[in-house]
């Protein structure tokens, strides 16, 4: 598998050539400041290409070009939005980028409660507390018909942690919750974030995945015609928050997506962390039936607990078989390259990891701390190195 190692750019606290330092050989990538729903210019994508170039690596993958919210509810400027989807899609493939990560996530994007989670070897680690979460959706935003969405023991459960709670505290659950994460399309605060929600009050689940059936159906001949593989990345977490809906969290999801717009184009990122969230959820079993369509897989880990809080735990433990997982994309490579195909290699990255040894308390993307990552893709890579040796 290609290693790669996601970059946010020149203001990112790790460097390039940490990643190289990483043995990483390729970069995930894209244009933050121009994820405002135009079209990519050839100009910048060329910069961005020539700095990551000049450090000895390759700009493997685009993440992501964001899906405006105009798109995902079909409004506003949704029509002359596709276009300029259409537009980045066409000048990245001139560019000789040829895989494109993206979500249909509504408003959020991947949602954590706290970012600085206490582990038990003293790092850190990104953490989703679904009392916590009821604490913010019922009782500080106060969303209309919240009650209906959280059980009676969680919702006392939540009343008892608010009454313990601090301003601080509150107001940190707040921006964790709807004010930051690295990309994201736009920055709410609460009254923003309430008038958000309203612009989906009257998308339901159906008519959101029939957005993104169509979404596809409008891009995807584009991406086949300019050789790029679209590859969605699955919700996060793996079902409903504030209402909202979610629709590519689960093997019917994916399923029903590919066959909405069959194409070689139209493909999967593979998380193992965001589809590792969901209890019904097989992922080894989900990497076989759909390797054929997998683009580009997240490979990170995660340990849930009974009442649906989960956090990110450290790569080869957890609750998914990262080694069963892996050998699956590997067995998926060897029929590529028996095919013929020259991109046989499936690009990987180590997705988040725990904020460990000096990376604590340093300024970094939480998630996406150096060391923390560079552990998970070394032991990745011990995994990969076995299974090829085993393999022959």
């Amino acid at each position: 598998m290609k290693q790669t190692w996601r970059w946010f750019g020149p203001d990112d606290p790790v460097q390039l050539a940490h990643v190289r330092q990483a043995g990483a050989t390729g970069v995930v990538s894209a244009l933050h400041h121009l994820n405002d729903g135009r079209a990519w210019p050839a100009d910048e994508i060329a910069t961005r290409k020539a700095s990551i170039e000049a450090s000895g690596l390759e700009w493997s993958v685009v993440e992501s070009v964001v899906v405006h919210e105009d798109i995902k509810t079909r409004s506003g400027r949704y029509l002359e939005l596709i276009e300029n989807y259409k537009g980045s899609i066409r000048a990245l493939a001139a560019a000789g980028i040829r895989i494109v990560c993206y979500n249909f996530m509504a408003i959020t994007d991947w949602t954590r409660t706290d970012l600085d989670y206490p582990m038990w070897h003293g790092g850190t680690a990104l953490r989703f507390d679904i009392v916590d979460f009821c604490v913010y959706d019922l009782l500080v935003l106060k969303r209309a018909g919240a009650e209906a969405d959280h059980p009676a023991d969680r919702i006392d459960a939540a009343k008892r942690r608010l009454a313990a709670m601090s301003e601080g505290s509150l107001a940190k659950l707040e921006a964790n919750l709807i004010g930051w994460v690295p990309a994201r399309e736009f920055i709410h605060d609460r009254e923003g974030f309430r008038r958000a929600l309203d612009l989906y009050r009257d998308v339901s689940p159906e008519g959101f995945r029939q957005n993104l059936f169509t979404f596809l159906r409008e891009i995807v001949p584009v991406a086949e015609e300019a050789g790029v593989r679209m590859a969605i990345h699955a919700d996060d977490p793996p079902f409903p928050l504030f209402g909202l809906p979610r629709v590519v969290s689960n093997a019917e999801d994916i399923a029903a997506l590919l066959a909405a717009a069959p194409s070689p184009s139209n493909g999967l990122t593979f998380c193992t962390g965001s589809l590792g969230a969901n209890r019904r959820n097989d992922l080894p079993a989900m990497a076989k039936r759909f390797a054929s369509d997998i683009h580009f897989a997240h490979l990170r880990n995660v340990t849930k607990e009974p009442d649906g809080s989960f956090h990110e735990a450290e790569h080869l433990d957890g609750d998914t078989d990262m080694v069963a997982v892996v050998a699956a994309l590997l067995a998926e490579e060897r029929r590529r390259k028996e095919e013929g195909r020259p991109d046989w290699q499936i690009p990987m990255r180590p997705d988040h990891g725990h904020a460990i040894v000096d990376d604590i308390g340093k300024k970094v993307n939480p998630g996406y701390s150096c060391i923390g990552r560079l552990k998970g893709l070394a032991e990745l890579r011990g995994v990969m190195r076995t299974l090829e040796q085993l393999a022959g």
